[in-house]
């Protein structure tokens, strides 16, 4: 077992049994701008290798024959995240995972495997319905926020309490019980994801309900950056999206 999973289910012990009731995901407005056109990828970069566009949706792959030189990202180029709204869809394969990057950095100095590496908060995306390994958990890819791993679970309601070196996490709530994501969730099917995210006040939806409520440290919290779409290294596998469109909240 390693250290961050036993972190994680150690931390899910300590959540209250019962959930309090769902809280469902406001209703979309009309000011949702549409950032993927269904044709191309216009507006996105990332290694042509493994993205491109199938069947109106954006499909990330990698085989024994073309793999991926460390974790690689496709890239929006159009626009910047500081306080905001993303909608879209997802399903991926069994093997492996996949993530959304949202107010992140691309890093481009220093020992980076591709051209396309980025760190910061990531909305762990996984084919899995088993808590705590599962999509919509907070992930700190690269360490960019004090190196904290799985830094906020499925289910949480939390906040980062800035005490020690690294800090500590409060669960002050549960939002869905293991059960209850069980049947949430769809295996090997497209499920909606949301994030929304307000100065340090972070939450994700999934299929219509609130799964992760997340307050952040003020010397931890990134307040603005990129949005990117991951491949893991590792085992082939692939991730599709669709549907992604962003609304800039002032």
């Amino acid at each position: 077992m390693t250290r961050s999973l036993a972190f994680a289910l150690s931390t899910l012990l300590t959540i209250p049994a019962f959930a309090a009731d769902a809280i469902k995901a406001p209703a979309e407005s009309d000011e949702m701008k549409a950032i993927f056109n269904g044709k191309d990828l216009t507006g996105w970069d990332g290694d042509s290798r493994l993205w491109s566009v199938k069947d109106g949706v954006i499909h990330g792959e990698t085989t024994d024959a073309v793999k991926a030189n460390g974790n690689t990202f496709l890239i929006w180029k159009d626009g910047r995240l500081k306080d905001f709204e993303l909608r879209l869809s997802f399903r991926c394969s069994v093997s492996n995972n996949s993530g959304i990057q949202y107010r992140s950095k691309h890093i481009t100095d220093g020992k980076v495997r591709n051209e396309w590496v980025v760190r910061g908060y990531q909305h762990e995306i996984r084919n899995e319905n088993t808590l705590p390994s599962v999509s919509g958990f907070i992930y700190d890819e690269g360490g960019l926020t004090g190196g904290r791993g799985r830094t906020c679970l499925v289910g949480e309601k939390a906040e980062w309490i800035p005490d020690g070196k690294k800090g500590s996490k409060k669960v002050t709530g549960t939002l869905i019980t293991a059960d209850e994501y069980s049947k949430l969730f769809k295996v090997d099917k497209w499920n909606d994801v949301i994030i929304i995210a307000k100065g340090r006040h972070i939450q994700h939806y999934m299929n219509g309900r609130l799964v992760l409520d997340f307050q952040d440290a003020e010397k931890n919290a990134l307040l603005e950056g990129i949005l990117a779409l991951q491949l893991h290294a590792g085992k082939p596998m692939w991730t599709e999206f669709k549907n992604i469109r962003v609304k800039h909240i002032k």
